[in-house]
């Protein structure tokens, strides 16, 4: 057995001990990692090394401020089990204390050969830049390991400890997005050791994370990072993953911690000296009364830093301004969107809002750049486009679904793939609309017999967890359907194209300005115009009146 292990360093490059079977070891820059063994959904086994630090701690004076590369540790470094998430509220809203010391990734492989190298697909958790992590009780690595890839999990800082912005060079902002680099740096130095393929990189995700990788195609700090993108349910264009007023929502931030301050340097100290926990949720107690009456509520977001010597950015300019300029780093990208992606924000109280006033129906956008008479009149035009004589009301809820669709997904999503093709790296589009018992997300909605598929449904036909176990296995239909959705997304992380062996009898075709969409749908899959082009049309004619940049369709 020995000769046998001794064999396989020598001649194979392999970075794993003669024990693999029970408890695998790699060799990364930082030290010794021993991960674990895992079962596949078909019998398999794959490796698992969770709670890998990446970065040193944010803690201390480094909370706030862009993370420093990963301390060399001695010894082993036992990555069984995941590392702390960070401070946050949860999806039922439960606070979370997590630790400040959040900064771990997880990777997951069926083989740690050095040859053949493995794609390496890295995915970046949704959760409004306010909650989540990258932990395999959500994202388990199970369904997509099937088509012999690796997959890392990460996690990042989020809401005031990630995305806080004083305009200054001590915090210019951006801290959540450069934990994100910093991971890709990581895997870059260190995936080979893993078996995968460092110059074959993809990054993928959703919702926030969705316009975190769209985020990363235009900055200049993570280019080199990846090769391929999946944006699925969001871009870096959206309003709502956009951060502004940084500054005065840092000092409302403090006023409603009990400190009033207008010192810059007297506030960071006070930021820095209170408990991480008591900076959670600051996203809802800082809101304005307008924000209040915001869809998507989120304001610790991404910003366009300001300039300072000796500290790198990761976004000096406008996103949008970026794309029209053609300076964004050029990569294959895969994105797309959910049916009724609007439902998940769907409430009595919303509904009746926007009749009582339907300016809020303007995208923000749109409204900073036209007179309160104008965003009167769009808002009647806009409710009149939707229900005709009509109120918002429960009988009109698939109408009130369809417009917080079409202005925090469909139009932006669009108008992204439109500048990006400008580029002529291939884009491919979908719209996600199965309807199936692995809809999970939609479950929890107000109403859950909509026709469709909500915004986060499509995670659960890609990564295992315990909430898709029992309809997965018991339903033949549903593991078929994951089988080529999964294959889809990893045949495009290996080639750049979804379809290369048109396994479906299906070419998927590269975007073309909303005519060719892949349906991703029951009974069959199929291209064709987008079924919601007649309200991108609409969208798209008031953004031109209003001059803000629009499409060319």
């Amino acid at each position: 057995m020995m000769k046998f292990c001794v064999f396989i360093l020598v001649n194979m490059m392999v970075v794993w001990s003669c024990s693999c079977e029970t408890s695998p070891t790699v060799t990364v820059k930082e030290g010794i990692l021993k991960g674990s063994v895992n079962d596949l959904l078909d019998g398999g086994k794959y490796f698992s090394f969770k709670g890998i630090p990446y970065a040193q701690p944010p803690i201390g004076k480094l909370r706030f401020k862009a993370p420093l590369p990963p301390k060399p540790w001695s010894g082993t470094y036992h990555a069984t089990k995941h590392g702390e998430v960070c401070p946050q509220r949860d999806v039922t809203d439960t606070l979370v204390p997590g630790s400040e010391d959040c900064l771990f990734l997880n990777v997951y492989t069926k083989s740690l050969l050095s040859r053949p190298k493995l794609p390496v697909m890295v995915f970046i958790h949704g959760g409004a830049f306010i909650t989540g992590s990258g932990n395999s009780d959500w994202y388990g690595p199970e369904f997509l390991l099937q088509h012999d890839v690796i997959v890392v999990t990460i996690n990042y800082r989020l809401e005031v400890l990630g995305f806080l912005s004083l305009d200054s060079p001590e915090v210019p902002g951006n801290a959540g997005m450069k934990d994100q680099v910093a991971a890709l740096r990581w895997i870059q130095n260190n995936i080979a050791q893993f078996g995968g393929d460092p110059d074959n990189v993809t990054i993928f995700g959703e919702s926030a994370g969705s316009a975190s990788v769209t985020y990363h195609l235009v900055s200049p700090m993570s280019k080199g990072l990846f090769h391929k993108v999946i944006a699925q349910s969001g871009s870096c264009i959206d309003d709502w993953a956009i951060g502004r007023g940084s500054i005065e929502r840092a000092f409302r931030t403090s006023k409603v911690l009990g400190k009033e301050s207008k010192n810059i340097d007297e506030l960071l100290k006070y930021l820095q000296s209170v408990p991480a926990v008591d900076l959670v949720g600051m996203t809802y107690k800082t809101r304005t009364a307008d924000e209040e009456r915001a869809d998507f509520a989120m304001f610790f977001n991404p910003v366009v830093e300001k300039k300072f010597e000796g500290v790198e950015s990761f976004l000096n300019e406008d996103a949008l301004e970026i794309l029209m300029k053609g300076k964004s780093n050029e990569v294959p990208l895969l994105i797309g969107y959910n049916s009724i992606e609007g439902l998940m924000s769907v409430s009595e109280d919303k509904i009746i809002d926007k009749n009582n006033d339907t300016k809020f129906l303007v995208p923000r956008e749109i409204l900073r750049k036209i007179s309160a008479e104008k965003a009167k009149d769009m808002g009647e035009r806009i409710k009149t486009f939707y229900v005709g004589d009509k109120n918002f009301s429960n009988d009109t809820v698939k109408s009130f679904v369809n417009i917080v669709t079409d202005t925090n997904f469909i139009y932006n999503m669009n108008r992204f793939a439109a500048y990006y093709s400008a580029t002529k790296q291939s884009v491919f589009a979908y719209r996600f609309n199965y309807d199936t018992d692995l809809n999970i997300a939609k479950k929890y909605t107000s109403i859950p017999a909509m026709k469709g598929a909500t915004h986060a449904d499509d995670l659960f036909y890609l990564f295992y967890n315990a909430d898709v176990d029992k309809a997965y296995k018991n339903e033949k239909k549903l593991r078929d359907i994951v089988l080529n959705l999964t294959k889809m997304w990893t045949n495009f992380a290996k080639s750049g194209n979804p379809t290369p062996d048109n396994h479906l009898g299906v070419t998927w075709k590269p975007y073309n300005a909303g005519k060719q969409f892949m349906m991703l749908e029951e009974p069959f899959l199929k291209m064709g115009p987008n079924p919601d082009n007649d309200r991108l049309v609409f969208w798209n004619n008031l953004y031109c009146e209003a001059k803000v940049p629009y499409i060319n369709l």
